[in-house]
């Protein structure tokens, strides 16, 4: 099962979760990460930030690279939830739900598809700050992260 969405109102988290093992008994992990935005504190606190797609390029952008994970881990379900509009400090930005038979490839797929959300996604992040606006760009750790992932990893390889 995979589940796809961009979408501007707010995330049931509890609920995507439940949805991804309902009636499920082959499932032994389930894992969730939820991407919240940020306040900070001083010069850098974010007062709020704009997420803006192109809608049909930013799913098929992201479809991509769930079919890689599911071809590098024994992935029984995804999901990935990525809002967009201007969003406030507190609020849900992305949910990504990966379910497997093992935690570590449940794990493995859920940090791999948020490397990409993170660095390669077609997104792009406006952040206010107090009397300033600025377009974000991935950073160097994020990018470092990803890169990791470069070296193909087949399921054969996943260690439990």
């Amino acid at each position: 099962m995979v589940t796809i969405r961009l979408q501007r109102e707010d995330l049931d988290v509890a609920a995507e979760q439940r949805l991804i093992a309902q009636g499920r008994s082959d499932i032994g992990a389930v894992v969730t990460f939820t991407g919240i935005c940020r306040g900070g504190e001083g010069d850098n606190a974010i007062t709020a930030m704009t997420l803006e797609h192109y809608p049909g390029m930013a799913e098929q952008e992201i479809a991509r690279h769930v079919e890689e994970a599911e071809q590098r881990w024994p992935l029984l379900g995804v999901t990935v939830i990525h809002r967009y509009g201007r969003l406030v400090p507190g609020e849900n930005i992305v949910l990504v739900v990966t379910a497997s038979v093992h935690r570590g490839e449940a794990f493995a797929a859920a940090e791999f598809l948020m490397d990409f959300l993170k660095t390669r996604a077609p997104f792009w992040k406006l952040e206010e700050k107090p009397g300033d606006k600025s377009w974000v760009a991935a950073n160097d750790l994020d990018n470092a992260a990803a890169e990791r992932w470069r070296q193909p990893k087949r399921r054969s390889d996943a260690a439990e």
